[in-house]
């Protein structure tokens, strides 16, 4: 529910606990661990995720920004976009290409060459850092590289399940949270002389609102079950839509809808006043677009869920 309350800060703690630290548990060293994972924990410094550019959104194979061995180093040049925590963080995951194909690079901002362009203003999330980040000549050692190189993009997109499921998550909170605020006022508000609340017309929004956040939360509930597994050391044997990244993406896309669907309708219960800043069913609406968007948008959600559904009927 912390998305309901304020997304802007579901959104900061979501890449501080989800793709970050996911990614240095399943493929940093022992010495990134030590160095790193301790003080995200503590909160002691922030991650950021940086795998964006501005032509290659959707489509992460498509980065141009290069990574370059320079003896027993590397050095960073390119341009990377809609990094959350970006300028803050304390560390930022970093993907760029390098000879052997898309590697993973952990940089710390304020590093000479790590620059911040511009603060991003959105729609929604009006509280998030967003920024676009300039690498020029950014040195980093031998030791900032994670995992082996060229293996990167795969470790993104592993990261982006768990970062689809916090998305799923924090879309479920400002649905709820939107029923919350409409339920409430439908109490409240009166019309003709009778309380909202009394229409057929409210209480048929307000129960399909109900509904589909019972049905997001079961399936946001089964990725995490299914994540918490295979961190453990599970084996997830799903095809098809049993495929965790599919279901990751399934979670997601009605999460995400869902929460789109609740602060609409939630907005025209509350009416004209709906439509204003300082009611907060408006600020809901405009977040709950955000997770329509983050982390792979509905589009290519569905582009997931067929490619599992696809390939498996192939395999059978």
């Amino acid at each position: 529910m912390c998305a309901g309350a304020h997304a802007s800060v579901a959104l900061t703690v979501a890449i501080q606990n989800g793709p970050v630290p996911s990614l240095l548990l399943a493929h940093g060293n022992e010495a990134q661990k030590e160095r790193w994972l301790p003080r995200l924990a503590a909160g002691e410094l922030i991650g950021a995720f940086a795998l964006s550019e501005s032509e290659a959104g959707s489509d992460a194979a498509s980065l141009a920004a290069t990574a370059t061995r320079d003896g027993d180093g590397w050095v960073l040049n390119g341009r990377k976009a809609w990094i959350t925590n970006g300028a803050r963080a304390g560390v930022v995951v970093l993907f760029a290409r390098a000879e052997e194909g898309v590697s993973c690079f952990l940089v710390e901002p304020g590093s000479p060459g790590y620059d911040v362009a511009e603060r991003v203003t959105t729609m929604g999330h009006r509280a998030s850092e967003t920024v676009t980040v300039e690498l020029s000549d950014l040195r980093v050692p031998a030791g900032a590289l994670v995992g082996e190189p060229g293996r990167g993009l795969g470790y993104a997109l592993e990261s982006l399940v768990v970062g689809r499921a916090g998305i799923a998550a924090q879309a479920l909170g400002i649905a709820q949270s939107a029923l919350d605020h409409a339920t409430r006022y439908a109490l409240e508000r009166r019309q003709f002389g009778t309380p909202l609340a009394e229409f057929g017309a409210t209480q048929a929004k307000l129960g399909n609102i109900a509904a589909r956040i019972v049905a997001v939360r079961a399936a946001t509930h089964e990725v995490g079950r299914r994540l918490e597994t295979r961190r453990q050391g599970g084996v997830d044997l799903g095809t098809g839509f049993d495929d965790l990244g599919a279901r990751a993406a399934g979670a997601k896309l009605l999460a995400s809808e869902t929460a789109m669907y609740a602060s609409d309708e939630a907005v025209q219960i509350f009416g004209g006043y709906g439509y204003m800043r300082h009611y907060p069913v408006e600020r809901l609406m405009r977040d709950a677009k955000g997770t329509e968007i983050f982390e792979g948008t509905s589009e290519i959600m569905r582009v997931v869920i067929a490619r599992a559904l696809l390939q498996a009927a192939r395999e059978s």
